[in-house]
């Protein structure tokens, strides 16, 4: 199976990836963030570097797919590609912070690459709302997301209300994590798992 983790940044989609990947035994895929060479200057200067941060995402999203595609073992993926073009790209275009050539050349690579791209079995959302979000990213404190704002966050939620909403690529389990704890409260992780669980099995 591929499962994957869908969320704006801070809705804990990497911690809930790695717990799952335990639980139930599935290799995890991770985002490329730790050793992304553009992710600090992106936050410094969006405008300069919005293309190039996204084109690296793109690139490494669909090297994952592929890994994907190539195995014979259940994954559970971090992020999907469909978040880098339909949020993070429209967002950043949408708002100005990318050119309209630059973004239309984004656009002609990520539809190359769609075709060879099969959904996910199951994508899980993570909907979260603006204070959960600013508090689990305050919590984690990466130097590099002090420079994020919160309309930056606001235009995120936004975009991927209308995405989720009209989501038709596959099983969609929507779970709300604002009043969850997962990681401090076993019984929200259990409550989560339960919920995937009959998502799972309806799969066969």
């Amino acid at each position: 199976m591929h499962i994957a983790v869908s969320g704006n940044i801070g809705s804990g989609k990497t911690t809930l990836t790695e717990k799952l990947s335990k639980h139930y035994g599935w290799k995890a895929e991770f985002e490329a963030v730790e050793n992304n060479p553009y992710l600090a200057d992106f936050y410094e200067d969006m405008q300069r570097w919005s293309f190039h941060l996204q084109v690296y995402f793109l690139n490494s999203r669909f090297k994952q797919i592929q890994k994907i595609r190539e195995s014979n073992i259940s994954i559970i993926q971090d992020r999907t590609i469909y978040e880098d073009a339909y949020i993070f790209a429209a967002n950043l275009y949408k708002s100005k912070l990318i050119s309209e050539r630059d973004y239309h050349n984004y656009l002609n690579l990520f539809h190359s690459m769609i075709d060879y791209v099969k959904a996910p079995d199951l994508l899980i959302y993570l909907k979260a709302d603006i204070p959960k979000l600013v508090g689990q990213i305050e919590k984690r404190g990466r130097d590099y997301e002090n420079a994020i704002r919160i309309d930056y966050l606001k235009n995120l939620n936004s975009h991927y209300e209308a995405w989720i909403g009209n989501y038709d690529k596959g099983n969609l389990l929507v779970v709300d994590v604002n009043h969850l704890d997962f990681v401090a409260h076993p019984e929200d992780f259990s409550s989560i798992v339960g919920k995937i669980d009959r998502e799972i099995n309806g799969l066969f």
